[in-house]
């Protein structure tokens, strides 16, 4: 089994340092590098191509919020992971909105952490419960516009609630007893109708639109 891959990007050493002792328990991931502002997250991101990217949002010279876009840009499906202290909406929506899988307060339990990355590194969601009703909070504005269900066919649907419950594509296959291609063209086709970027945004979008409630796949 590969290992996960992982870059921390946080501008206290005694973060960057806690994060590596905790992950130096689990043979799963290894620690590939480390950065200390959004710079060096791009840096070091184009030369060691991680699986995951653990990234603090408050860092000198360039803040994640600027850093999540460029990444996108730069590596293949990089499955970001905001890891911070702030939960404010400021932060919180924009970070996600921006193409963050995950989302995880620096009061995690070592457990949650070491899930949220297993998670993350399989392309599926993964929310700290607070900001997880946050997020389900601000989808409910009935400011927000909608799209009819209908524009979307009732595979899809199946599809993406079981996206929203944190399901991968071999995991929907499964429970569908279809074939994985197949639902990587349903998800392609979702993406497309409700005009987002990512599962994530995808997953959020089936919660707000009651499509699906909140619940997780179990491991």
């Amino acid at each position: 089994m590969d290992k996960i891959r992982v870059l921390i990007v946080d501008d206290q050493t005694v973060i960057r340092e806690g994060l590596v002792a905790i992950l130096s328990f689990y043979p799963e991931i290894e620690v590939v590098g480390q950065g200390e502002d959004g710079i060096q997250a791009v840096e070091k991101a184009k030369e060691l191509k991680p699986d995951v990217i653990l990234l603090d949002l408050v860092m000198p010279r360039q803040n994640g919020l600027k850093t999540i876009p460029l990444l996108l840009e730069i590596v293949p499906k990089p499955n970001i992971l905001v890891v911070t202290s702030f939960a404010e909406d400021e932060l919180v929506f924009p970070a996600i909105k921006a193409g963050a899988l995950g989302y995880l307060l620096k009061d995690f339990q070592r457990d949650n952490l070491v899930q949220s990355i297993r998670d993350v590194a399989k392309g599926q969601a993964s929310l700290a419960p607070s900001i997880a009703l946050k997020v389900i909070q601000e989808f409910n504005n009935p400011e927000e516009t909608s799209l009819p269900e209908d524009a979307l066919t009732s595979r899809e649907l199946d599809t993406l609630r079981l996206i929203a419950r944190g399901f991968s594509n071999q995991e929907i296959a499964n429970e569908l007893y279809i074939q994985e291609r197949t639902v990587a063209k349903y998800v392609s086709s979702i993406l497309t109708k409700i005009h987002v970027e990512n599962r994530t945004k995808a997953a959020l979008y089936a919660l707000r639109e009651g499509i699906s409630e909140l619940e997780v796949n179990p491991k």
